[in-house]
């Protein structure tokens, strides 16, 4: 284990490994962040003082998702960069040890996807959840399609895709998609209590209880990803998508064509 894997750090103590990114202002996702994060949990799997860890970010927003829009961003590699993207998301669903998210603020698109990659999230009430794709013109990645119905149901996962909406911290929890509410200044501290209440368990008896609960989640994701970098391909090709993102950037409803 390493104190430092490019804008992801990594501190334990007592049996809990507390994982931050920090990539301001929005910490979007990007190939090198992913690979650095799954890097940390593979080492964290061989550290046989850690027993769980907590999954947090720097600064207001959680994970802002990928940055379609800025040339050095996600967007401007095409999908050349999202289907190593995604060949780094499967890698976040193979680790051995329990992960307890800490939601401090939104989590859109990709985001939403790391954020699912715990077992648990703590959220604040000024988190809002998001997989607003559809008002990209865009179809959902990072497995969201696997993941979000297998958490929240088909029905709340349709409603949460389909509409694009955010949902604040507290409908969150009441839906299921997160499991505890903190005050926002308290929020990582909570996690890691979440955490450390896993960790004063039989540790092989945790994972073995966690593996059998996650049988198969890492070959789902893989198998929905292609779907998914499928779907994405065709569409990144529309006059829609191009609205899209442009409409998102200027913070306005798309005007779309269906083309």
């Amino acid at each position: 284990m390493k104190p430092q894997y490019g804008d992801v750090s990594v501190k334990l103590d007592k049996h809990v490994a507390t994982v931050v990114i920090d990539r301001p202002p929005n910490n979007h996702v990007s190939v090198e962040l992913m690979r650095d994060l799954a890097d940390a949990l593979v080492d964290l799997d061989e550290v046989n003082d850690c027993r769980a860890v907590v999954l947090a970010s720097a600064g207001r927003v959680f994970c802002g998702g990928a940055d379609l829009t800025a040339p050095s961003g996600i967007g401007g590699q095409g999908m050349e960069g999202i289907n190593p993207l995604y060949v780094e998301a499967v890698r976040l669903f193979s680790n051995k040890k329990p992960i307890v998210a800490a939601v401090q603020g939104a989590a859109v698109g990709a985001g939403l996807g790391l954020a699912l990659v715990a077992d648990f999230r703590v959220c604040a009430p000024e988190a809002r959840f998001a997989a607003n794709f559809v008002k990209l013109g865009f179809h959902p990645g990072f497995g969201l399609s696997h993941t979000l119905p297998r958490l929240v149901g088909v029905q709340r996962a349709s409603t949460l895709m389909l509409t694009g909406m955010r949902l604040p911290g507290k409908e969150a929890v009441e839906w299921g998609l997160a499991d505890q509410l903190a005050r926002l200044e308290v929020v990582r501290e909570a996690a890691q209590h979440f955490a450390a209440e896993i960790a004063e368990n039989a540790p092989l008896a945790v994972q073995s209880t966690r593996a059998t609960l996650r049988a198969g989640l890492a070959e789902a994701v893989r198998a929905m990803t292609d779907h998914e970098f499928e779907e994405q391909s065709r569409l990144r090709k529309t006059a829609d998508y191009r609205e899209g993102v442009r409409a998102v950037s200027e913070r306005r409803p798309g005007k779309f064509v269906g083309a």
